[in-house]
């Protein structure tokens, strides 16, 4: 941590700039890769288009791509009063697990927002829908209990059913649910959003916003990136609707960050030490996902047998444990990645499942990326704040230059490329 800051201390007002709604890109481009790009390199400031990425890229180095697939995640009943209820899955309730959840048959329960509470006192919520010309019937019931999950804030647990055994939750979601798109867009989700509002990359269902720096890439960028001998990773984290939260607080110590889960494979570990852990990362969730693996082998440093619920990492853990002497013998970021792989090794694991609520602020020390892509945020948003902590505070710098320079801002909008 830098010497006499204080994160917790900081306050969100020096982190607000003038969005005009005009720059907020409502469509993304017709091609992904002529979006424009801001190079922004040790604190000099250019800029191309994204097709011109790879030939600022090192040669014979490692980038990292969140592969998280974006769900259809928002559901509409209607009642028999003809209230319109909106049912905004979050996060996986039984079962617990992405993979299991999706391929669930006949029933299965979610922790989700809901959209006009006060008219959905209780009872069933039903939904007809059509899969390959039959009708079927999806039931939703809100638990009426007041079972909560711990921390999830205005999450609702419900349970759904349906009348087929064939049909698995997956295939539900295609039929009924609608694509997410940020609620800054003040539109209604179109057809062409299923296409543009996934990475070409995007694989593993479980997001319900899209990491959106990568959106950008096509085929044609890859294999350039390829051609320079650069090694591409894959991690999974599941974005979650709290990465449109703002900070309503004073200080960003009132704020609390969401958990977002996330799953890192050996090779993706055993590929971090071969390069050093050195790291370019497309898109925040990248950063917070390489930056939380560093924490998550500090933990198995002092408790080796930690279980994958041990090596959550919590909000402040990284500043706590600094100011606290943890790291004063210096613990490195490959001894870190070390032994969350000899853990993977120790367990007979291929991957790790685990989840973290990091916040990336000034004041914080990356430990594994070294080059960031990453879209134009919002203001007041904790990911300035990680943009910020990473271009060493000349975040204001950047984006005044964005906004002089028409580029366009948000998901949809253009895209940047910081080397501090």
């Amino acid at each position: 941590m830098l010497q006499g800051m204080d994160t917790k201390q900081i306050k969100i007002s020096d982190y607000q700039y003038n969005l005009p709604d005009e720059r907020i890109a409502k469509f993304p481009l017709a091609q992904r890769d002529h979006s424009k790009l801001l190079v922004y390199n040790k604190g000099e400031i250019s800029e191309a288009h994204f097709f011109d990425l790879p030939s600022f890229l090192p040669q014979c180095s490692l980038m990292v791509y969140n592969n998280t697939r974006v769900i259809q995640a928002r559901m509409h009943f209607r009642k028999e009063t003809g209230a319109l209820i909106e049912v905004f899955l979050m996060e996986p309730a039984n079962p617990v697990d992405y993979e299991r959840m999706f391929q669930a048959k006949s029933h299965c329960s979610w922790f989700c927002m809901i959209g006009n509470l006060k008219k959905w006192k209780g009872g069933a919520l039903k939904c007809n829908f059509e899969i390959s010309g039959q009708t079927f019937t999806l039931i939703a019931e809100r638990r009426e209990d007041g079972e909560q999950p711990f921390g999830k804030g205005t999450n609702y647990w419900v349970d759904f059913s349906w009348d087929n055994e064939q049909i698995n939750f997956a295939d539900i979601l295609e039929a009924v649910g609608e694509l997410p798109i940020p609620p800054y867009l003040n539109r209604k989700t179109e057809e062409n959003d299923k296409i543009s509002y996934q990475t070409i990359y995007s694989k593993i269902k479980g997001s319900v916003a899209a990491p959106t720096a990568g959106l950008h890439f096509t085929n044609e960028v890859l294999q350039a990136i390829k051609q320079r001998d650069i090694v591409e990773e894959e991690v999974t984290l599941h974005v979650g609707a709290g990465t449109f939260k703002p900070v309503k607080s004073e200080s960003i110590n009132g704020h609390e960050m969401h958990t977002e889960y996330i799953v890192v494979h050996r090779h993706t570990l055993e590929n971090l030490l071969r390069f050093h852990c050195v790291a370019i990362a497309v898109g925040t969730t990248s950063v917070r996902t390489l930056e939380s693996l560093y924490y998550m082998g500090v933990k198995l440093a002092s408790n080796p047998e930690a279980t994958e619920e041990m090596l959550h990492v919590t909000q402040w853990e990284p500043y706590e444990a600094e100011r606290n002497g943890m790291f004063v013998n210096g613990i490195s970021a490959e001894q870190a990645i070390y032994n969350v792989l000899d853990w993977l090794n120790r367990n007979g694991l291929e991957a790790l499942h685990s989840s973290t609520q990091i916040i990336i602020a000034p004041g914080y020390q990356y430990k594994i990326v070294k080059i960031l892509i990453t879209n134009f945020h919002q203001p007041q948003s904790t990911l300035l704040l990680l943009v910020s902590a990473f271009v060493h505070g000349e975040w204001r710098k950047i984006y005044d230059y964005a906004l002089a320079h028409n580029f366009r801002f948000l998901s949809y909008g253009d895209s940047s490329l910081l080397i501090p």
